[in-house]
């Protein structure tokens, strides 16, 4: 993949396939026992898909997510069958241009209503968590721990998926309470096997994996599949090691950067949320990039 810009996609519309789910980046399209996601454009802070599109972010997460799923597979079954828009069904065959490089063939799972995080540094809520109660998501830590420190070990925090809004963490026993002791402690364990080997390959390309978060599903045979997206700028937090310096907020190559310009308006983080400038537009688009360049190119 090269960084030339493309016409954004906002809305994947065009498709004459029964729409299966439109979730706030990605459209999912009923083939029976398959489906076909299309990763748009559109970009989404604090609950609010945002009226301006990034170009080529859903090429970038369909490329990441494709390199993950593909280095990891060892350690997690993963739902994908083709990114290759030959492999697509007939009637998607007319727009193979425009879904070419941001669309994923799955396999159909049904998902748990359960997202698994990661957490190998604090940051972000957990930050938030720890000022006000020592703890992250109900786990206990030392005390004295800067922003953007490493913590002694990796963390698993589950949320429950909502269906609008933010997801709510919740403890291994909710976790328990809802999908079983014995899903719940597979789960656990395999999302830090997956942690820790994209965290080690990361560093090597000189990325910090700060956290991520996994989604998992389960097929018709009742064998747990890792679904939805792997390690994008998304759904993980991403440093630049040779500037990571704990005590402070960490540059990152996720759309925490949109976050931050957003924070600096007279908004009230409800809809309908604030246009974009172009500045903001272009630096995001290359962070997206240069996450992508530096994971997954040669």
């Amino acid at each position: 993949m090269t960084p030339t810009v493309s016409p954004p996609l906002a809305q994947a519309d065009f498709l004459s396939l029964p729409r299966f789910r439109s979730g706030k980046v990605r459209e999912a399209y009923d083939l029976g026992d398959a489906l076909l996601v299309v990763a748009t454009d559109r970009i989404s802070a604090f609950d609010c898909i945002l009226p301006t599109p990034i170009p080529d972010k859903g090429r970038v997460l369909t490329a990441l997510s494709a390199f993950w799923f593909n280095r990891l597979e060892r350690l997690a079954p993963h739902h994908v069958l083709s990114c290759d828009a030959a492999d697509f069904p007939p009637e998607a065959q007319p727009y193979a241009d425009r879904l070419a490089g941001r669309t994923m063939l799955v396999r159909k799972t049904a998902p748990l209503p359960v997202e698994c995080v990661a957490r190998g540094y604090l940051a972000g809520s957990g930050w938030r968590d720890y000022q006000r109660t020592g703890r992250v998501c109900g786990l206990a830590l030392p005390p004295g721990l800067r922003e953007a420190d490493r913590l002694p070990e990796p963390l698993f925090t589950p949320a429950a998926k909502a269906a609008k809004g933010h997801d709510e963490n919740i403890s291994l026993e909710q976790m328990a309470d809802r999908i079983g002791r014995e899903l719940t402690e597979r789960l656990r364990d395999l999302t830090l096997t997956l942690y820790a080997a994209a965290a080690e390959y990361a560093q090597s390309r000189g990325l910090i994996l700060c956290d991520t978060k996994f989604e998992f599903g389960l097929d018709a045979d009742g064998r747990l599949v890792w679904i939805d997206e792997a390690l994008t700028p998304d759904s993980s937090r991403y440093w630049d090691a040779a500037l990571y310096a704990p005590g402070r907020s960490q540059a990152s190559f996720d759309k925490q950067f949109v976050r931050d310009y957003l924070e600096t308006l007279d908004w009230d983080k409800r809809p309908p949320a604030p246009a974009l400038p172009e500045a903001i537009v272009e630096e995001t688009r290359a962070r997206y990039w240069e996450a992508y360049r530096r994971l997954a190119e040669a």
